[in-house]
């Protein structure tokens, strides 16, 4: 073989591995827009919600507010509503027997009562008037006016018989049906009822859980990488060290969850269910990385810095912390956001620490029972109701959104803050 045959023959292997390359970045790219394609066009219709347009008479007598002139909020909060939303749940559609007056009621979701209380409570004005509100539909009705569900189906395989069809057409031929937008989605937490289940209680219990993790998991690390990489002495023990950090971080998360499990809760008692011990886990779970992120950037940082500090008279404590750890923070930073996105989006820790209760109010401290968002969508995709599909996928939009803005805030404080030398 000549040279110019062997030199187009290894100009042709690097054009094939080129080609490969591109390909491999192809597929990947096809993948990811597949699935981002899916959960975005499941999950965006969960931020709408169905509406009914319900007529609804405050009648006081009916609230046995009769006697009272001008009610005040704890009066009304107090009045009897059972007459007023009965009537206005079953006003929706003429009926002639009990079971037609039940199916008229399912098309409203089972918190129209509150929402009826609400709007008085809201509105006092309209006491002794009959006004119209638009009322949450239930998730069957919801489905079917999304066109997330057929019609054309038997009777024996839908949740909305013939007779609720009948009166949803005669809702919308009268302009009753609308929608709007999900203020249950994002203010509540969560319920059995689809329509109204939120995911106000997992946001906020992720939220507590990741300042947690920051706050016990960065200072930790911080200090445990500088001593590592800058006091401790080169032994043994050191290599011991290091190797089980090493190790650690390539450890299953479910582990971490074992040890909060049978520590945390089992030998300190700590509350269950809780943002507490959920943040602690994670910070168990996310020091490894941060203290190797730390002890990268700390390697990176030149040793004339070192020495040009210690050449002036400062200390090797003043050295490291005033000159080498400042220059380092910016790698730091950035392995710490990585570290707590990762943290973000865990399941297996959470759930045998048992944050996968189901927790109807949104917590308001770290020690009340919370969920988190990962949590959140394991639970709901196990749900039968169809209404649970979409609020799986807008979870999941919702928590991919939150990765790739810590992601990103990573890259963003590296950029801004790193030396070139």
């Amino acid at each position: 073989m000549t040279r110019e045959q062997r030199i187009k023959k290894r100009y042709q292997a690097e054009k094939r591995f080129r080609m490969l390359g591109i390909g491999s970045i192809a597929i990947a790219i096809f993948f990811v827009f597949l699935l981002l394609f899916k959960v975005f066009s499941t999950g965006s219709t969960a931020f709408i919600k169905t509406t009914i347009q319900t007529e609804v008479d405050f009648n006081k007598e009916l609230l046995e507010l009769g006697e009272i002139e001008n009610p005040t909020v704890d009066q009304i909060k107090s009045a009897e509503f059972f007459d007023v939303t009965y009537k206005a749940a079953t006003g929706l559609y003429p009926y002639s027997n009990d079971d037609e007056e039940r199916n008229v009621k399912q098309l409203l979701s089972g918190n129209y009562e509150t929402e009826i209380k609400n709007y008085l409570i809201n509105n006092p004005d309209v006491l002794g008037k009959k006004v119209t509100i638009e009322l949450t539909s239930s998730d069957d009705l919801d489905q079917l006016h999304k066109g997330n569900f057929p019609r054309d189906i038997p009777e024996d395989r839908r949740r909305l018989n013939n007779f609720q069809l009948n009166i949803y057409d005669n809702l919308v031929e009268q302009g009753k049906i609308g929608t709007t937008f999900s203020n249950y989605f994002f203010f509540s937490g969560d319920s059995r009822d689809p329509e109204i289940a939120g995911v106000a209680g997992a946001v906020i219990g992720s939220f507590f859980s990741i300042i947690i993790c920051l706050l016990i998991a960065f200072p930790i690390a911080l200090m445990a990488a500088v001593y590592l990489e800058e006091f401790a002495p080169k032994n043994v023990v050191t290599d011991i060290i290091e190797i089980n950090i090493n190790n650690l971080a390539a450890v299953p998360s479910i582990v971490f969850g074992l040890l909060g499990l049978g520590v945390l809760l089992g030998v300190f008692g700590l509350p269950r269910s809780t943002a507490l011990v959920g943040g602690i886990t994670l910070s168990l779970m996310t020091l490894p990385t941060i203290i190797i992120a730390c002890r990268a950037s700390l390697k990176a940082v030149p040793p004339s810095i070192r020495e040009g500090a210690l050449a002036v008279g400062a200390s090797r404590v003043q050295t490291v912390m005033h000159h080498v750890v400042p220059l380092a923070m910016p790698g730091t930073l950035s392995g710490t956001i990585i570290g707590l996105a990762q943290a973000l989006g865990e399941t297996a820790p959470l759930l045998l620490i048992g944050m996968v209760a189901f927790v109807v109010d949104v917590p308001s401290v770290p020690t009340d029972p919370s969920t988190s968002l990962p949590v959140q969508i394991y639970l709901w995709s196990e749900s039968a109701e169809r209404g649970f599909v979409e609020k799986t996928s807008a979870t999941i939009m919702l928590l991919i959104g939150f990765l790739i803005t810590m992601n990103s805030l990573a890259v963003w404080a590296r950029q801004k803050f790193e030396r070139k030398w």
